[in-house]
């Protein structure tokens, strides 16, 4: 089965289509309004009515700079989530520590009840 092309679906359909959009959240809407926005520029681009800028993006977006920059952001941000987690394993060290401690000194008689 071939893919249908935006120019196979009539303007009723794509209306249909847009009224379906049903996102419950700021972000479900503003995910959708980026994909109505991207079949707007491939239809733009199919009928070769894309702008420059439009042309421009998507080259851009297909080149192995900026592949690599979408990689190096990837990385950093998994480096963050190692970070925030070793700080967090550490303050959890530091509670075991104190607690060991504590018991430590309430065994060998340091510290007396109230």
């Amino acid at each position: 089965m071939g893919r249908r092309s935006n120019k196979d679906i009539s303007s009723e359909n794509q209306e249909e289509f847009v009224s379906q959009l049903t996102a419950s959240t700021p972000e479900g809407r503003e995910n959708e309004m980026i994909m109505l926005a991207y079949q707007e520029v491939e239809r733009r681009i199919r009928d070769h009515t894309a702008t420059s800028q439009e042309l421009c993006h998507f080259l851009k977006m297909g080149s192995e700079k900026e592949r690599l920059e979408r990689e190096k952001l990837e990385v950093e941000m998994e480096l963050q989530r190692v970070k925030a987690d070793a700080i967090e394993s550490s303050k959890h060290m530091e509670e075991l520590y104190n607690n060991a401690i504590a018991a430590m000194k309430l065994y060998s008689g340091s510290e007396e009840d109230g």
